[in-house]
């Protein structure tokens, strides 16, 4: 993170799962997890082995009791003798116990430090002495020593997961349902295993909400730096969804923090079959890695920049429109009548000129630029290479809006450099990020739009964004896209924001096909957020900050929650959509579409 514009990895201890190496020296590895019961031993090893066929270098399976990791370790075995040697991870929650089984068994253990050993969350605020807080860190030393002995003697692997809303009363309490919280919560777990001389451990740090996801593990690898530990990280973005948004939004996190030199190994989480998130993770890695040896980019960061928790780049307003505190312009290559949809650009370009229906601006080169004072805007491209002296032409200009395209094969690194000499320079022009893909795969161009505009609104560097597919087989579909990413960014929110899980073993019901009638119910109100959650565990903490929760509380039954307050219990699915619909009217949350 010291330099800001040159991509190279972090450098991490390494970390053995089963023989897959994880840490800065080796490839990004990528993992699933599977939604098959773990009861299930013929259903489980068989989807392992898809996962494992289509590249999945690690999979994860649930284990809500002992029973479930002791079964981890037959579908182990039953994988080795089938010639599958995929590393298996042991999900656990609230349940020590299997834990401890889980670690003679697996090639890793998942623990969730706000659940390891405190209770269950209440939402409830606590308060400590200092003494009694300490003798809760005790409580927890004493706890993990045992576990982290069984794991040393079976060569077991450690995963410290702390999910956004799953922290325990205590934390929260002190640190409040922040990334901070998020950090002191592993913490406090990952101080033990290095007192103990433990080393086989992987840090997560997820949220729903990219912005905090982003937040909370650069926060934890300053934490760790701080301590002299450099453990390899696990990067995703829980409950990402499904289709297009679980693509899009766990671009947009999973590259920000990649195109930083960050992670190690990573998931996307969908609400689909756990094979089909391999192959956009793979698409991810090979992306943002196919930057090391770049050219090198030659930049300083402006003064007072915290690579932590960047802010927005303070720049003029033009049009009334663009700049300043405005939400970021959309910019599309199209006529005005080519998109029909409900979701619109706000500027189109066409034949040389942009035009937002009323007037039309020409687009010019920097090279060929001249100020004109009378102009209502003059819209200029500026190429991320251009030498420092040529941008002084801006300086001072109240009307002119800068494109910026990028000069390198590190798209971030070089379209932050010319942001960050911008400011140097005080050329206080709003900025319109230019990006073209010439990709006609539908996947492809999401992952690397998602990753490099993802990257530049989240450092805070864009006031509009624009995004070419010109090969692309619908510009409405571009269009949409470029939404996405501004919505998972949390800078424009067009459309309702579903959070959902990507099902695992403790999902009580069919999660595809609900978030589909979820959505299909739901997804005009614009306004809100809904989470569609398969399990308890999943449920009430981990969709944060949903507006509403539709969550799994046993088989075939729903809970229906309020933020965080549960507000019906076991309603049968089959009513339990017109019974969410019911509650949103009822708070005054509902428009008619």
């Amino acid at each position: 993170m010291n330099d800001i514009f040159n991509y190279h990895r972090r450098a991490t201890v390494d970390v053995n799962v089963g023989g897959v190496m994880l840490g800065g020296k080796h490839s990004v590895k990528v993992q699933s997890m599977t939604n098959t019961n773990t009861d299930d031993i013929e259903a489980s090893v068989a989807q392992c082995r898809r996962i494992a066929d289509c590249g999945g270098d690690i999979v994860r399976l649930t284990a809500q009791g002992v029973k479930e990791a002791e079964n981890i370790g037959r579908i182990r075995t039953a994988l080795r003798e089938l010639g599958c040697n995929v590393p298996l991870v042991a999900d656990i929650h609230f349940n020590p116990k299997a834990a401890f089984a889980a670690a003679a068994v697996t090639d890793k253990v998942r623990i969730n430090p706000g659940n390891f050993v405190d209770p269950a969350r209440t939402f409830k605020s606590l308060t400590y002495t200092d003494e009694e807080y300490e003798a809760e860190l005790k409580r927890i030393h004493d706890a993990l020593v045992p576990f982290i002995d069984i794991c040393r003697e079976h060569h077991t692997a450690v995963r410290l997961g702390v999910n956004h809303g799953s922290l325990s009363d205590r934390i929260m309490s002190r640190y409040g349902n922040t990334a901070a919280g998020m950090v002191e919560s592993v913490m406090e777990f990952l101080r033990v295993f290095v007192e103990q001389k433990f080393y086989d451990v992987v840090i997560s740090m997820k949220a729903s909400n990219v912005v905090v996801m982003v937040e909370a593990v650069r926060r934890v690898v300053a934490a760790m730096d701080a301590e002299d530990m450099h453990f390899p990280l696990h990067l995703g973005v829980t409950e990402a969804g499904f289709g297009e948004d679980g693509r899009i939004k766990s671009a947009v996190g999973i590259g920000c923090l990649m195109s930083e030199g960050l992670g190690d190994t990573i998931r996307v989480s969908l609400s689909e079959d756990p094979e089909v998130e391999v192959p956009v993770a793979q698409k991810l890695v090979q992306y943002i890695t196919s930057r090391a040896g770049h050219a090198p980019i030659e930049a300083v960061p402006y003064e007072g920049y915290d690579a932590l928790l960047p802010v927005r780049r303070k720049s003029l307003t033009v049009l009334d429109k663009i700049g300043g505190k405005k939400v970021p312009a959309l910019v599309a290559s199209c006529s005005l009548g080519d998109i029909t949809g409900k979701l619109k650009p706000d500027y189109y370009f066409a034949d040389g000129a942009i035009t937002d229906g009323t007037h039309t601006y020409p687009l010019v080169a920097l090279a060929d630029f001249t100020p004109d004072a009378t102009a209502a805007a003059q819209w200029v491209e500026v190429k991320a290479d251009v030498a420092k002296e040529q941008l002084l032409a801006l300086k001072g200009l109240a009307n002119v809006v800068v494109v910026a395209t990028a000069a390198n094969q590190n798209v971030t690194g070089s379209l932050q450099a010319l942001l960050h000499t911008m400011v140097n320079m005080g050329v206080d022009c709003p900025v319109v990020v230019r990006v073209n893909y010439p990709d006609t795969d539908t996947e492809w161009l999401q992952v690397k739009a998602g990753a490099d505009l993802g990257t530049i609104l989240l450092n805070g560097f864009a006031d509009g964004v624009w995004l070419e597919a010109p090969n692309y087989e619908s510009q409405q579909k571009v269009v949409e896209y470029a939404f996405a990413i501004l919505q998972a960014a949390r800078l424009r929110m067009s459309k309702t924001e579903f959070i959902s899980c990507p099902s695992c073993g403790r999902t009580m019901f069919d999660l595809q096909t609900t978030v589909q009638q979820v959505k299909a119910a739901t997804s005009h109100l614009t306004h809100l957020k809904i989470g569609v959650m398969g399990c308890v565990v999943n449920g009430p903490g981990e969709m944060a900050d949903a507006d509403y929760g539709y969550v799994g509380a046993a088989r075939h039954s729903i809970s229906l929650y309020k933020g965080k307050e549960c507000i019906e219990r076991n309603v049968p699915e089959t009513e339990a959509i017109p019974h969410l619909v019911a509650l949103i009217k009822a708070n005054g949350d509902w428009v008619d579409p």
